[in-house]
């Protein structure tokens, strides 16, 4: 009893405060968008409710393991990053599935062209595929890049939860800019926070930094080209 309390009083660590933070800005986007009755929650399919409970645990598990570390209990945090790294995968798949699944239904924003659209998830969710597999390489390389990966690749996943708070259709062409700025804008705390205590950018942060730059400069190059437009056209045909 003693131990758990003192773990309630000690003060959070900066990586529980990030994970803590984005998971809550996440969950705030998601039930005020539901709660303005943009959302029919009974009328989605199967396959909304299984990405959606996927979300849900994986961000469960980013807020897990920095408190395991926290507490010092590094044994259980391996143990639950394996279960997370399968979890990782099944936001992959599932992602991937959803965004097919949209075009094919023709469920898709009508501020966004549905090959845009088939490409900004299609890229996103597969910098954060490759966000976590660099985390777990690190592992064995340098341990103090591993958190700041995992940062980058939830930081990718952000992209859902702004199109539900920004005025997407009134900031047109501009929206996914400042998407982008916003993303650069929370890896630009994990920069700070490694000049204070590295005295330098660490290269992981760099690494995702570049990573979301990268990935809305390919979105914006390969979103609207011909033979995108036509296989998202095939993929809504059926």
């Amino acid at each position: 009893m003693a131990s758990l309390a003192s773990a309630k009083t000690k003060a959070l660590s900066f990586w529980q405060k990030v994970a803590l933070g984005i998971a809550a800005f996440d969950l705030f986007a998601f039930l005020q968008f539901t709660a303005r009755g943009f959302v029919d929650v009974g009328g989605a399919p199967l396959w909304i409710h299984l990405h959606a409970a996927g979300m849900l645990a994986w961000l469960g598990f980013f807020v897990l393991q920095p408190t395991l570390i926290a507490r010092g209990d590094v044994a259980r945090h391996r143990q639950t990053g394996a279960i997370a790294l399968v979890l990782a995968l099944g936001v992959v798949v599932l992602g991937a599935y959803s965004t097919y699944m949209s075009v094919a239904s023709r469920h898709v924003p009508g501020f966004f062209a549905p090959s845009y659209f088939l490409t900004l998830n299609t890229i996103n969710i597969a910098t954060f595929g490759a966000l976590v597999l660099a985390a777990v390489v690190a592992l064995g390389r340098d341990i103090t890049a591993h958190p700041r990966l995992i940062v980058g690749a939830n930081v990718m996943i952000l992209e859902p939860a702004l199109g539900r708070l920004l005025p997407f259709p009134l900031m047109q062409p501009w929206g996914e800019f400042a998407v982008m700025v916003l993303q650069l804008g929370v890896l630009a705390l994990v920069a700070r926070h490694d000049l204070a205590q590295l005295g330098r950018v660490h290269r992981a942060t760099l690494a995702s930094l570049a990573a979301v730059a990268f990935s809305h400069t390919l979105v914006e190059m390969m979103g609207r080209l011909p033979a995108v437009h036509a296989l998202a056209e095939r993929i809504g045909q059926g």
